[in-house]
């Protein structure tokens, strides 16, 4: 009996340690909420040195021989006075005296963290703030963060046409002017004006640190001229990024992102490392200067309300040409059914179908494998000192029943992107953030309370296993695969119950269809025995 384990087998091993790997990863080694001042404690290190302003050094700006001057030291009691408070339905923002957006909170239900508070995406122990002005010219840029801002208003009570507060500073000969108009979404229209020309850069701010994960895209991403897009994850920044007329440049984490965008004539973008490599995004302004910008979270329809093209902000990865559609069908679902977790179950059941021309090529070729298994046995015994002869004869065999030993792995190697991508979709879906499905699951972003679903998958995958066709050589490769099952219920019970009831529903699809293979093809079977 030879110990080779068959094509079908090593696809699907193969298959199943590569997710296991990547989601025990992502679920044991890498913590989800990074606190805000830890994930920016080597930035803040970078950007405000303890050294006075004047010895500070430098950054090389990446478009000519301008540079962008270092943050000068600003103490945490300067950081921390608010001279603005914006207000809205969904959020609240504040505005600190250096102009910048210093703190930004959610105000919705759903956006609250594991204590019942507001999850606050941006926080003034950051190193780069949204709104941070640095000024090329050394003097310039020291006064423009010791000289504070004074407000036309100190509350901004937004209104659905949009509210706006203006910002002066005062930085010796020249007048500093940020006129900010807010809308309810969490869009904002900046416009800048200096009395006198100097070469500066603005910052949408270093991404927010909420939602940091292994496996869902956390760092800076760029929307180029030629709407593609490109992404500079944390701890890849080189230093010498840039983009021009880049329509977007964005920072984000798993769940949410501040971004600066103008779609048109395009923004001449600068990437800067901090201390640990991650992206600092700068974009170079001029004395009269307008663009618009984005704090909140990534949820598809309201990028789209303000503008379709700013929906390219929302990530996916490798899988992005598949994951997109895959969330436009879950989207449209949902617009049906009213409810994230039946919008899942009928994806699935569309996806499955979808597929099932694959797929049912791969059950029957397993089938005629299994029925040929006796035969194989027979060649193995005969030929098992002579493994040239053995192939020889097995591929005749095979050829004269019209059996593809690959015809099992081709289906699944085809699925496996679309598989993947799904993952993707679910995991990096915000709007399933506080939605729920049935009486037990009232949040599909976070792993099922109970452990239902994580059970009730990994009996369907025991199910699916019994009637699945094999053609095991080897009792050791049975054995393992009876135990993927138990295996899988393990890493589910951490899994959010959005991806489980993906799964879960996969599972039952794949059963209803192996039952119809099976019955086909013992069908088939019975009409050739009536006709021997």
């Amino acid at each position: 009996m030879t110990d080779k384990l068959t094509p079908q087998v090593r696809v699907i091993i193969a298959t199943v340690l590569s997710f296991l790997f990547f989601a025990f990863y992502d679920h044991f080694f890498i913590p989800k909420n990074t606190p805000l001042a830890e994930t920016n404690s080597s930035i803040t290190e970078q950007a405000t040195p303890a050294s006075s302003a004047t010895s500070a050094p430098e950054f090389k700006e990446a478009t000519s021989s301008q540079e962008i001057a270092q943050t000068p030291l600003v103490g945490k009691e300067s950081q921390n006075e608010v001279i603005v408070k914006i207000k809205a339905a969904s959020y609240e923002m504040h505005i600190d005296r250096l102009g910048r957006i210093s703190k930004f909170y959610l105000n919705e239900s759903k956006y609250k963290d594991d204590k019942g508070e507001r999850i606050q995406l941006i926080d003034a122990s950051q190193g780069v703030l949204p709104l941070e002005i640095r000024f090329s010219d050394k003097a310039v840029n020291s006064d423009a963060f010791l000289m504070s801002y004074s407000a036309d208003k100190s509350v901004v009570e937004v209104s659905e046409t949009g509210s706006t507060v203006d910002l002066t500073q005062k930085l010796g000969e020249i007048t500093l002017t940020k006129s900010i108009t807010f809308f309810p979404s969490g869009k904002y229209d900046l416009h800048v004006k200096l009395s006198n020309a100097k070469d500066y850069f603005i910052s949408p701010g270093f991404r927010p640190g909420a939602a940091i994960d292994s496996y869902t895209f956390h760092g800076a991403l760029i929307k180029k001229a030629d709407d593609t897009v490109q992404t500079i994850a944390d701890g890849d920044a080189k230093g010498d990024e840039k983009f021009s007329n880049a329509r977007i440049a964005a920072a984000a984490d798993k769940y949410y992102t501040t971004f600066f965008y103008e779609l048109s004539s395009g923004l001449e973008t600068v990437i800067l490392p901090s201390k640990e490599s991650n992206p600092l995004l700068f974009v170079k302004g001029n004395d009269d200067f307008k663009l618009s910008g984005y704090v909140g979270p990534k949820e598809y329809v309201k990028l789209k309300e303000i503008h379709p093209g700013l929906t390219d902000v929302v990530e996916y990865g490798f899988f992005t040409f598949i994951a997109k559609p895959l969330f436009t069908l879950l989207s449209f679902l949902h617009g049906i059914f009213g409810n994230w977790g039946w919008a899942i179950v009928a994806m699935t059941i569309i996806v499955r179908l979808v597929l099932y021309p694959l797929t049912y090529k791969g059950m029957v070729s397993m089938n005629k494998l299994k029925e040929l298994a006796p035969k194989v046995k027979e060649l193995q015994k005969k030929y098992g000192d002579d493994k040239q002869k053995l192939n020889i004869h097995m591929m005749e065999l095979y050829k004269k029943h019209g059996a593809n030993p690959m015809g099992g792995c081709l289906p699944i190697l085809l699925q496996i992107p679309v598989f993947f991508a799904v993952y993707r979709v679910l995991q990096n879906a915000i709007e399933l953030k506080g939605a729920a499905w049935i009486l037990w699951v009232q949040d599909l972003a976070v792993m099922d309370p109970y452990f239902i679903l994580p059970v009730l998958m990994g009996l369907t995958m025991f199910l699916h296993q019994r009637i699945t066709p094999t053609t095991f050589n080897d009792p050791m490769q049975e054995k393992i695969m009876k135990y993927l099952p138990l295996i899988f219920t393990f890493f589910f019970v951490t899994f959010p119950a959005g991806l489980t009831l993906y799964w879960f529903t996969n599972n039952l699809a794949s059963i209803v269809q192996q039952f119809y293979v099976n019955k086909l093809f013992a069908k088939k079977q019975e009409e050739q025995k009536a006709e021997k």
